[in-house]
């Protein structure tokens, strides 16, 4: 009896090995397609634009060069971030993250985090407002990461709109600390997908999620840094009716 359960047990844990396994590669190869995808695309319109340059048509116009010029910048930023994502999962491998804590104001860090993807979001003709009604707004944090992490938030609800995106941000005092709360009226969630949101390599893979590019790393980076902050955050969504994502941020460590 007792080598029949032994048996069983083994049997049990083999199975469960083995799908997760195949779950794990399954991620992996999505990563992989879509990690080419994002390097070739970029790389096939600087070619384009470099070809265009050097045409005696083209060369002969300044603003034309500066046009070329301009998108081959514009794409070289594109996969410096793509990099930089990339660098990101592997500092989460080795947990080396090097963290800077200074006292910070966290609306500087939430101004600075919509200024950088405001373009962006009007060029959709989106928009984003910011409610600022924490009163103690000082926390002990790493303020380029802070950074980082909101504008991963904000940049998901920008491209999670398929419509002119409609983004809020609010804060507030918390016991003990700050709670930021990123709102969009996006495409929304399942119950399941937000049990998964957090998972390295994790994708929704129906619905209009397929015409978003990414590599399933920004919300397990985001996980990452509220962990190393000791603070939480939570997720709540509905299909079609956008979601809502509570950080929050203790003031001291």
């Amino acid at each position: 009896m007792i080598f029949s359960i032994f048996i069983v047990i083994v049997f049990a844990l083999s199975i469960y090995y083995i799908v997760s396994q195949k779950k794990l590669s399954e991620m992996k190869s999505d990563f992989i397609n879509n990690m080419t995808h994002e390097f070739k695309t970029p790389l096939a319109t600087i070619s384009v634009a470099t070809d265009a340059i050097v045409n005696e048509k083209v060369i002969s116009q300044p603003d034309q060069v500066k046009h070329f010029a301009s998108i081959i910048k514009n794409e070289n930023q594109r996969m410096n971030h793509q990099v930089e994502t990339i660098l990101q999962m592997a500092r989460l491998d080795r947990k080396d993250f090097d963290f800077k804590f200074v006292q910070v104001d966290i609306h500087q860090v939430l101004d600075k985090a919509i200024e950088s993807l405001l373009l962006q979001i009007e060029s959709r003709g989106g928009s984003i407002s910011f409610s600022k009604e924490a009163v103690n707004t000082a926390l002990i944090a790493d303020a380029q990461h802070l950074q980082n992490l909101f504008r991963n938030l904000i940049d998901n609800a920008n491209k999670y709109s398929p419509e002119a995106a409609k983004i809020s941000l609010s804060t507030r005092n918390e016991p003990g600390g700050i709670l930021v709360i990123v709102a969009d009226k996006g495409i929304g969630m399942s119950k399941q997908v937000q049990q998964r949101v957090f998972e390295r390599f994790f994708r929704e893979t129906s619905g209009n999620i397929h015409n978003v590019k990414g590599f399933g790393l920004g919300l397990s980076y985001v996980k990452a840094i509220v962990d190393a902050h000791k603070g939480q955050i939570k997720v709540q969504s509905e299909p079609g009716k956008g979601s809502i994502f509570e950080v929050f941020i203790p003031f001291n460590l």
